[in-house]
Formats: structure tokens, sequence, C-alpha cells
């Protein structure tokens, strides 16, 4: 029986705040959104319909604080609450919490995401259900004995993972013994720091892997689908930058069982809504469960524009009881998503803060821009540095990369360093061309050296072009000749702002 959502609490900020507002207004639901100090003029502040302060800056004191996201979701008269991605998504705590106060959580059972948020839990209710996983301990490493005896058991190189989160947080590569000590202490550290939980277990490292999720729907009648891969190789640290559906590395019969182990992985925690299981997949075809994400990927407009289905309407057509059929699932074409993050390319991708004073983005046929600022806002120390998704489709993958190096090319950015380089880099570079690159792609290919310079010419006029914006100091700073040159990923052409030199 369907149960219709009138009013919805997105209970997130940023572009996620701003994607599932607009999806919410076509559907002709009421949006609420909630805010700290540091996002009250934010986009998704004016997208929504109403709009509440729920603390200062630190997401702990706002975005985190589950009671007071609650409370200001009762408040209002909100149905459901929306988590996006990050922040309380993955909280079973607070998804029991909404479901206890009367609303609707827009996304799995609590039960579901406790059984899968604990990776040493999920994989052994994976190989129950007959999912490969990656040879690992059965559980949390207790002490430096056990992580060595697994070591000198499995054979080196070793992985050590927090057993709790994810997005590369405490993580380590172990290729020595005497690294084992260290790289411990570390993961562990790091694991208790982002996620409040210390535990850590080890699995074999396996080398030269692509890094290849399945998109699955399950209703709440116990059907599951999945919507196709996505290949999420191209990584730094251990984060995605670049993602793309379909993959060029699987056949067809490996799609097919690797949607159906991704099936089979949500029916075995009894899964509802909106989920993505990840695999490694190696250079002989084998895959193996790495884990699963129980919400909405930052990935999902590629597989969007490969399906031409709405992920945020179909998760609350979900929650109001709607049916899901894999037959009703049909693939167009090829999709690729680039992350534009203000970041400083050239000292390891390290996050950079400052005022955006021109943003401009891309636009055109089969192009799509997911952001949540704007030019005069700014990218915060408090929050993610991703400043939007830039996504384009087409119907080859060749007429796809193509359309990916225009749009990013025309993207204008000033105020900050952006990951734009780096990403017209990826487009340009013979191994992602082909299709032969795995998760070591940076490590293998890039180097800062390989990015494009401006010349002196374009220096000056990127100088020119900041003093007409009216900020010269902070948004384009001297370069070591004396010269100005932008923030704005270290070099810009000058068809950008209308100049021929």
């Amino acid at each position: 029986m369907k149960t219709p959502l009138r009013s919805i609490l997105v209970a997130n900020r940023g572009e996620i705040a701003v994607r599932i507002i607009r999806t919410c207004r076509e559907l002709g639901k009421r949006t609420i959104a909630v805010y700290s100090d540091a996002d009250a003029r934010s986009p998704h502040v004016s997208a929504a319909d109403e709009a509440y302060r729920i603390g200062p800056p630190p997401a702990r004191e706002s975005y985190l604080r589950s009671d007071t996201i609650i409370e200001t979701a009762l408040r209002a008269g909100a149905d459901a609450i929306h988590p996006g991605y990050g922040f309380l998504s993955e909280n079973p705590n607070f998804a029991a919490a909404v479901r206890d106060a009367g609303l609707v959580f827009i996304g799995p059972p609590p039960e579901s995401i406790r059984a899968m948020g604990d990776k040493t839990s999920a994989r052994e209710l994976m190989r129950a259900a007959g999912v490969a996983v990656v040879p690992g301990t059965p559980g949390p490493i207790s002490s430096a004995e056990e992580a060595r005896a697994f070591c000198e058991h499995a054979g080196l190189p070793v992985l050590l993972k927090a057993a709790a989160g994810g997005g590369g947080k405490g993580m380590r590569v172990v290729f020595s013994m005497e690294e084992l000590p260290a790289a411990l202490a570390g993961a562990q550290s790091e694991a208790l720091s982002a996620f409040g939980d210390g535990r850590v277990y080890a699995e074999k490292y396996l080398e030269h892997t692509r890094h290849i999720e399945i998109q699955i729907l399950a209703d709440t009648a116990g059907n599951v689908i999945h919507l196709g891969e996505r290949e999420c190789s191209i990584q730094r640290r251990h984060q995605k930058v670049v993602e793309e559906s379909p993959s060029v590395a699987i056949t067809e019969a490996v799609r097919e069982r690797m949607g159906e182990m991704a099936v089979r992985a949500g029916k075995a925690c009894g899964y509802v809504n909106a989920g993505t299981v990840e695999f490694l997949f190696d250079a002989h075809g084998n895959f193996y469960f790495l884990e699963m994400n129980t919400r909405l990927q930052v990935e999902h407009p590629v597989t969007e524009l490969r399906t031409g289905l709405d992920l945020v309407a179909e998760q609350l057509h979900i929650a109001e009881g709607e049916r899901l059929r894999q037959q009703d699932v049909v693939f167009r074409g090829h999709a690729i998503e680039c992350r534009i993050c203000a970041e400083d390319v050239e000292h390891d991708f390290m996050p950079v803060t400052g005022p955006l004073h021109h943003l401009r983005p891309a636009l055109g046929p089969g192009v799509r821009d997911d952001r949540g600022v704007e030019a005069g806002g700014e990218v915060s120390l408090y929050y993610d540095p991703m400043i939007a998704k830039l996504v384009c489709w087409a119907n080859t993958r060749d007429e796809c990369m193509a359309r990916m190096l225009r749009a990013l090319s025309e993207y204008e950015v000033v105020g900050v360093k952006t990951n734009i380089p780096f990403c017209e880099f990826v487009m340009r570079h013979p191994a992602f061309r082909s299709g032969n690159f795995n998760t070591h792609f940076v490590q293998e290919h890039f180097h800062p050296s390989k990015l494009r310079r401006m010349d002196e010419t374009e220096r000056r006029a990127a100088a020119a072009v900041a003093a007409l914006l009216g900020n010269t100091t902070s948004a384009v700073p001297p370069s070591s000749d004396g010269a100005a040159e932008t923030a704005n990923n270290g070099w810009i052409s000058l068809r950008r702002f209308g100049m021929r030199p």
C-alpha cells in the first residue's frame, strides 16, 4: 500500500542537498533544509521551501547532531528525513531514532546499516551468502602479534582497514614486517579519529585491481534489482576522482555475475532503498566483495544518465511503497563523472579553502553540473572540498571523453586551486583512453610536472582577469618569477574570458 510523503527534511548540505531538493520539488513535495552558521547563505538553503539553523560550523555541533535534526523535522512538520551521503547517512542509531520518532528514514533499515557498516561482520555475512571476499582476518585485530601472524600466513603485502567507516580513512598498506607496527598504530589512530571506532582488520592486499561497484535498489516487498556497474578506479589517497559507466574492463558474462552477486548481497542483509555493492576486480577476471555503502553514492549521476532514472525519485518511491522490476531497467550510452575539488594537485592533492571569486560551470548537450556552491561563496575548512560533480553523457565512450574534455576546458573557477588539470590529464592519458588502468593510475602515470603550464602571455592575462574580478591579491598570488598567476589550477585559457593573446 502506497503511503505518500508530503514533506521531506534533507539532513545534509552542499550539492547533494540541492540535488535532493530539486527532485522533491519536481515530485511536488515540500522541502526543509537545515544549515550551520557557515552555510547560512549556501545554495541549498535558498533552494528549499523552508530552512532551519541547527548549530555552529563544526559538523559535530550541527550536521552530526541527530537529536537536533530530528527535533527540527518534527517542529517543521516533516514526514520523512533524507540523509544524503556522508554525515549521518550510514549511522544506524540515527536511522533507528528517525523511525522511533514516527518519521520515515529514506534509506535502509538500521539493521541493514549496522550489518553492512561493520566491515568484518559484512565480510562474514557475504561469505555465508556465497559472495567471494578477499582473504582476511575474521574479526578486528586485537594485537600486533595477531597482525604479524596474519601477514606471515597470507603473505605481504597486506592492507589494514578500519572496521567502521570508509572513504579511505584508517587504511594502511604494509609491504614489509618492519612497517607493520607503525602502520597498525596509524590505521587505528586514524580510524578512531574519523569514526570514533579504532578497530582495524587485515586483508590480503590485491595489487593491480580495478574498483567496480554495482548500484542496487531494493523495495519493501523484498525485490532487489541492479542498475549496472560503475568503474571507480581513478583514485587518490583511496578516494575516487573519476567514475564512469559502463566499465570497459568487464565482459557481459562478468557483468551479469557481478550484478547477480550484488543482488544476493542486498537480499542477504534485508536491504531496502538505494545501496552500492563494491568489488575488487583482478587481472584474471576474478572479483571479490569489498564493502557495501548503505546510502546514495557521490557518483550516482553516471548511473542516472545511463538508465534515465532519477535515483532520488526512486528512493522516495520505494519509501512510499512502490515495487521494482529488473526488466524496467534499460541501459544506454556512456557516462563519465569528474569530481571538481578544491585541491592542490601539485602537493599530493591536499584540500584547500578560500573564497570563490568567480565560478562558471560548463554547459551544452550531454553535460550536467551538480554543485552546492556559487560565486561569492567559499570552500570552507569545516567540510568536504568538493566544488561540483561534472558529468557527461554520450553514445560512445570516445564521444563521452571528448565531451568531458570540452566541458573541463570551459569550467571556470577563480579563487582556489582545483583539480581540473588532473581531470584533463586523466581524460587525455593513453592508459585511461585505452581502458588499460587500475587503482594505481596516479602512482603509475601521474606527476605534477606533467600538468599543463601557463605561458607568460596567459599568466599576465590571468592577472588582468583577476584584477577585473576585484581581488587581485587573493585570486592571483605572485608567481616565483614575480609575475601573477591565477589560483585556479596554476593555468588558464584566455578564451575562457573571451580574450586572445
